[in-house]
């Protein structure tokens, strides 16, 4: 086990943070701390005592410090011999989660989001035609397996369109961009909880799944062959595609409920 990091050369007077309270303050100056000395999910953070100490904070305030750390995920704590706070990785899905929250009151509508999807996806696999394996090939046509063959089934249907999504968020998982590929499959994650998407994978739509199909196995070729310029093309047009056929959806849910 690593042994815990020491902080050591802090500003006696820790900088101001506007905004801010005291234990947030102390939160963040530990966040630039951990970046500054290069440390890693595993690394344990000094102890409570050491903490207070090179900080000049109280011991409560200290305390709710990390458990702002650890409500972002970025660090655990662990009780017990050898407990403390060890720094922990967000994982996309957690950073996805928290960044679903802000959005939550928010009417972020199908539009938005393909409006996007529109520009960034097709730069996505374009960057991905240069490196992508053959493994990470295979594993994309084995997640269309699961969407080939027509639903049978209102629970299939849905099943169905979350695969589909979960295609595209292997493929932002793939990208050497993490902040490109973050926001591809945040989008994609998005599409799988917005309320009006939920409705509209309630009911056949083959149409949906058909065109998808299509796209993806000219992307997959376009990518196996190396070819950018083509994945770019394809993939604009299977987002235009999609909007279009998602649009239509939710303007007739809208009016089958405006005519009730």
């Amino acid at each position: 086990m690593k042994q815990p990091a020491t902080i050591q050369s802090l500003d006696e007077a820790m900088p101001s943070r506007r905004g801010l309270n005291r234990a947030q303050s102390v939160a963040e100056t530990i966040k630039d701390w951990i970046i500054d000395r290069g440390l890693a999910p595993g690394d344990r953070l000094p102890q409570e005592p050491q903490l207070m100490a090179d900080l000049g904070a109280s011991k409560g305030t200290i305390r709710e410090a990390l458990k702002v750390l650890e409500t972002q995920g970025l660090v655990r704590m662990r009780t017990g011999p050898g407990g403390g706070a060890f720094i922990t990785d967000v994982g996309d899905d957690l950073a996805g989660a928290l960044l679903a929250n802000h959005f939550f009151f928010k009417q972020v509508s199908i539009a938005d989001i393909y409006r996007l999807r529109i520009l960034l996806e097709p730069q996505l696999v374009k960057d991905l035609a240069s490196h992508i394996s053959s493994a990470q090939i295979a594993e994309l046509r084995d997640r269309m397996s699961t969407y080939r063959e027509p639903p049978a089934s209102i629970e299939e249907e849905r099943e169905q369109r979350t695969a589909e999504l979960e295609f595209h968020e292997a493929l932002a998982s793939m990208s050497k961009n993490p902040l490109l590929g973050f926001i591809c499959g945040f989008l994609a994650r998005l599409l799988k909880d917005l309320a009006v998407c939920r409705r509209i994978y309630d009911k056949p739509n083959p149409e949906l799944r058909e065109s998808g199909l299509s796209y993806q196995e000219q992307l997959i070729a376009a990518l196996s062959a190396g070819d950018a310029s083509t994945a770019h093309t394809v993939m604009q047009d299977h987002m235009r595609t999609a909007q279009k056929i998602m649009l239509a959806q939710e303007a007739e849910i809208t009016r089958a409920f405006l005519s009730m």
